[in-house]
This record gives C-alpha cells, structure tokens and sequence, in this order.
C-alpha cells in the first residue's frame, strides 16, 4: 500500500509547486515604481483605414445648406428642411481598397490614413466653396467599425466594439473579463493589418511597466488579441483524459489491494 501511495503522494507535490512557482508571472506591471511615464506621452489617434465604415455628418446654420452633404437611409426631410430621423439612421460610407469613399457632391475623396479631426477638416474644406460666405459648416466624422478581437485564456473571448476610438490592450483584456490563471501574461500576441493587408505578429509582456511605452499599447481596428496558455494549463491538456483513466485505475487497484490485505489479515 506504501508503494502505492507514496508515488500519488509526489505526483501532487509536484502539481501544487509547478503552480506556485508561475504565481511570480501573474501580476502586471511588476516594475512599475522605476518606469519612465514620460517616454509614452501624447494622445492616441486612430487612423481612417480600407474597409473602414464611417458615418459623416454636415451641420449648419442653415439645414438646407447642409442637406445635399447628409444622405440618409429614408431621404425625407421634414417641414425644416431637416433629415428626418435620428443620427443613428444616417448612412455609413465604406472606405475602399485604395483608400477612398463617395461622398455626396464632391464625389470620390481620399480619406485613409487621416485621423478623425484631420478628415473632418478635409471635408469641411471641400465643401465650403458650396455654401455662401456667413456660413461655417461643421463637420462630424465617427467610425463605425472600430472593434477588437479577444481569445485564448480569457474569461469572456469575443469581438468587442470601440465607441471612443481609443483602446489599450488593458482595456480590451478587462473587456474580455481579463486572463484567466492559466493566461501567459508575458507574451501576449497581438495580430494586426495593415493598410496594404499585409498581416504582422507583435509580442507584448504584461509583467512589465514599460509595455504602456510600446507603439503597440494602444489597438487599431480590427486587431486581435490572443492569450497563449501557460505550461500549467498546457501540461494539463496533455495529460487529458487517459491520466483521470489511470488516476481511476489506480484507484480501484488500491481499493482491492486494500480488500485483499484485510481478508488476508482475517
């Protein structure tokens, strides 16, 4: 019986010490107290990408001014001169391959790689020259297809949408309902397209501070975040279930062994 116990008796020290000695990888941003905050100033922008959907919005003193630059999915003004509807309803422009959207009267305009406040410029430039001299236009640009991809060793993997159009990868994970305790949080892979759709692979340790200082701290649209196992988890996919098999067998092995001493000493 001392035979046979003794080895179950290790193989479970040795689980419950593998699992103690990655406790050491679990908390983020370990040195944060010697981190140098001001190499990460300045604020996050995104950028207007191909395949972007973006809803754009005209406004003006005067609503018929502004009404040959709004399309909306219904078309029906009211008694104002005004579209009709909510905000919600207006229609979205898809940025195409080569960067471009058709957009009401000026036709096709080159919008990708501008940030927000530079395409609301842009526009707002084009479409002066159509509106008499009192009149200041103001332009509103939203994208409508800001979102990110979170999997792996995660409590809630999915696709999360963006409203503010800034998003870090902590925010994401918290999201996602941050790692579970098998998440590697030292390697981190973040996937990302670029303009041209070329696919590009960028490793983030979360155990250390000096991720927030990394260009890849904050996401761009349509990135995904995958979170790799740790050895504990993968160890344990690998015993699967033949162990719990022979976990059982041993198990019944004991207890016969167990009920044939017992007869025997009878």
């Amino acid at each position: 019986m001392k035979k046979i116990i003794l080895p179950l008796f290790i193989l479970t020290m040795v689980l419950v010490l593998g699992s103690c000695g990655s406790s050491k990888k679990i908390a983020y941003f370990q040195n944060a107290d010697s981190l140098r905050c001001a190499v990460s100033s300045g604020l996050f922008d995104a950028k207007i990408m191909p395949k972007d959907l973006l809803t754009i919005t005209v406004s003006t003193t005067d609503p018929k001014a502004a009404t040959p630059f709004n399309l909306a999915v219904s078309g029906v003004l009211n008694s104002t001169g005004q579209l009709g509807g909510s905000q919600s309803s207006l229609q979205t422009y898809l940025v195409d391959n080569e960067g471009y959207i058709n957009f009401p009267v000026l036709g096709m305009i080159k919008v990708d790689g501008m940030t927000k406040r530079q395409c609301e410029e842009f526009i707002r430039n084009k479409i002066k020259p159509y509106m008499s001299q009192t009149e200041n236009p103001i332009v509103t640009v939203k994208m409508a297809s800001f979102k990110v991809s979170v999997t792996g060793e995660v409590n809630s993997p999915g696709v999360y949408a963006v409203d503010q159009e800034k998003m870090n990868i902590l925010e994401a994970l918290a999201h996602a309902g941050d790692l579970t305790i098998y998440g590697k949080r030292d390697n981190i892979l973040l996937i990302r397209e670029d303009a041209n759709g070329e696919k590009c692979f960028h490793r983030l340790n979360l155990n250390d501070a000096n991720v927030v200082n990394s260009p890849f701290y904050y996401l761009q649209q349509n990135d995904i975040i995958y979170v790799e196992p740790n050895s504990v988890k993968t160890k344990n996919s690998a015993i699967g279930s033949s162990t719990t098999l022979w976990f059982s067998a041993i198990g019944i092995v004991t207890s016969v062994a167990s009920l044939v001493v017992n007869i025997v000493r009878n």
